[in-house]
């Protein structure tokens, strides 16, 4: 009985129900009550629109398992993120808009957060919670920028902004290259719920970044089957012409999120951890085609309303309200302080954050909450959100509370209004913009010395000559047509700690072209090659993809090993050159991966 009225003193304290009527039991051995803090949950999809799910009233797809977030939680009905992938992941990270932390691409190295930028997963780390993420990085693949770096006890998936194969691709686990299981979202899924259930007796902070539905446009044929003859009924509204080949297929990899939704749940409840676990769902931007989208104007890359408006749904069983909307305006940047005052941990961010607690929005019925304003840029183009307005980047006005598709410039009518957004616009520019080009100017790291591998990926490199890239979006790309001895390929690096290195090669090359002598070349230091063995398979992706794709198709490399090479601290020119060219080529090229070994 002690024990029972000490519980309910503590719990008056933080505003939370417990019945103290009940006689006294053994104490509990769940799994919810031998947590303290609650679990963390965050579940990030790739380019699915806010129109994408059936709780936006979207009949194309079933989306049973999302929709039960909001119908057993909150629903934000005004949630805003970035026009495109990695400043909404920066922004979610770090609590403060991207512009701000280095972000400036998305693939090069323009990804990368700084590093004296604090992440959601080093905060809740330094509270006790196990960490881990499964999928899409896209902040940074190199150590000190790696996840592994950045918080996160596991990581397993990839560190590029998309990848080219979802079917058993060529993936990582802690920098170390393996091969995946399945599909990759089914992937993901099993590494979280593995996870899940080793640190079931602990807090656990789990990050599922899928990378779906991104293009390519691949998906099993259960769900493709669903949709490959399905007739839209509901459509893009615009003059734009939608690809309803695309959209099927953008719904039906939707549809195997919400499966893998459900067996985050079902996993929860197996461990009794769902009444301790914190579950919220949203996505990275707007939707990357022209599909039914509530007539909002804009996908991906626009920073209009249907460009930056996600989903954002979040349950806590038994301590958020059932089915409650919330209809003020918030952002990718409220995350992670949300989050640390729900889980009633320290934040001890180095940096002041742009984002703030929606904790009252979740918890009170009448919170005392004051106006605000939300900025979405991206490139050249910046717009403002208030509650009930929008200034676009082109500084024209719209009324969103009655015109939620931007079809009224209401600039010439309210100019007071029109003239104070746009110096909002100015003075914030001014403050969050890089004021020089130092994070253009970032070499990528190589050897760190607190961590084993590190990747260097042709997406890196610099092609010399005649040299081509698979595909001019970088990200899955790997280097071809080398033919002459006057061709090379080079990475800007910065050796961060003295050190010796295996190296292994990842590469295919014909038959016909065996012999190849080569030479890998750091300042003094040097390995020097032959390509002995053939490896030529065929392109993959056409056979699977549900809709033609803009991005590179892939193959099967293989490692290669080279040797060892001793390095010395400092910034140089790694150059991947040839000395002998027996057949007509070289080699398709596409990872470098070094190995610490002391």
């Amino acid at each position: 009985m002690k024990n029972i009225l000490v519980k309910c003193m503590v719990l008056a304290i933080f505003g939370l129900s417990f019945s103290c009527k009940e006689k006294a039991k053994p104490e509990s051995t769940s799994n919810a009550q031998r947590n303290e803090k609650p679990n963390i949950v965050l579940i990030l999809a790739d380019d699915q629109g806010w129109g994408d799910l059936g709780i936006s009233g979207n009949t194309n797809l079933a989306t049973p398992n999302i929709d039960a977030i909001a119908n057993n939680g909150v629903t934000f009905d005004h949630f805003y993120v970035s026009p495109v992938c990695s400043p909404t992941r920066a922004e979610l990270l770090t609590g403060r808009y991207f512009p701000r932390v280095g972000v400036y691409s998305t693939s090069s190295g323009g990804e990368r957060l700084n590093l004296d930028e604090t992440t959601i997963a080093e905060v809740f780390k330094k509270a006790g919670y196990a960490t881990a993420a499964y999928g899409k990085w896209h902040n940074g693949m190199q150590p000190p920028y790696h996840p592994n770096a950045r918080g996160f006890d596991d990581f397993y998936g990839f560190c590029s902004g998309h990848w080219g194969n979802y079917f058993s691709p060529m993936l990582e686990h802690n920098g170390e290259i393996v091969k995946g299981d399945g599909f990759i979202i089914d992937d993901l899924t099993n590494k979280g719920l593995d996870f899940m259930d080793r640190n079931k007796e602990k807090p656990f902070f789990l990050y599922l970044p899928y990378n779906t539905p991104h293009s390519p446009m691949q998906v099993p044929d259960e769900y493709w089957n669903r949709f490959k003859d399905k007739e839209l009924g509901m459509k893009y509204h615009g003059e734009e012409e939608e690809n309803e080949n695309f959209s099927r297929a953008a719904l039906a990899m939707v549809e195997n999120i919400d499966y893998n939704v459900g067996r985050v749940f079902d996993k929860l409840r197996d461990l009794q951890l769902e009444e301790n676990t914190i579950v919220i769902y949203l996505s990275d931007n707007g939707p990357n085609g022209w599909r039914w989208n509530a007539g909002m104007r804009g996908k991906k890359g626009s920073t209009d309303e249907g460009g930056v408006r996600s989903p954002l749904v979040m349950q806590w069983k038994d301590k958020l309200p059932m089915g409650k909307h919330i209809s003020e305006i918030a952002s990718s940047i409220d995350i992670l302080p949300t989050l640390s005052d729900l889980a009633q941990i320290e934040m001890n961010t180095l940096k002041q954050l742009d984002g703030k607690s929606l904790k009252p929005l979740l918890m009170e019925d009448k919170p005392s909450w004051g106006a605000r304003v939300v900025y979405n840029h991206w490139n050249s183009g910046t717009s403002i959100r208030t509650q009930n307005y929008r200034l676009d980047s082109k500084d024209r006005l719209y009324d969103m509370a009655n015109d939620g598709g931007q079809t009224t410039d209401l600039s010439g009518k309210l100019p007071q209004l029109t003239d104070s957004l746009k110096q909002l616009k100015k003075d914030w520019l001014q403050e969050v913009m890089p004021k020089s080009k130092e994070t253009e100017d970032r070499p990528f790291t190589l050897g760190h010395p607190d961590y084993v591998y590190t990747q260097i990926p042709a997406r890196d490199g610099v092609a010399h000559g005649n040299i081509e890239r698979s595909n001019r979006h970088p990200n899955d790309t790997f280097f071809t047509n080398w033919k002459s001895t006057k061709d090379s390929i080079s990475w800007d690096v910065d050796v961060l700690a003295d050190g010796e290195f295996e190296v292994e090669l990842y590469y295919t090359a014909k038959e016909k072209d065996l012999g190849s002598e080569f030479e890998l070349r750091l300042g003094e230091s040097s390995l020097k090659a032959a390509i002995a063995k053939a490896h030529d398979p065929p392109l993959v992706g056409a056979e699977r993809d549900r809709d033609p794709r803009i991005e590179s198709y892939t193959k099967d490399f293989v490692p290669m090993d080279l040797g060892k090479i001793g390095l010395k601290k400092g910034r140089g020119n790694l150059v991947l050159k040839v000395l002998k060219i027996p057949g007509e080529e070289v080699m398709d090229m596409r990872l470098l991966l070094f190995k610490r070994v002391n």
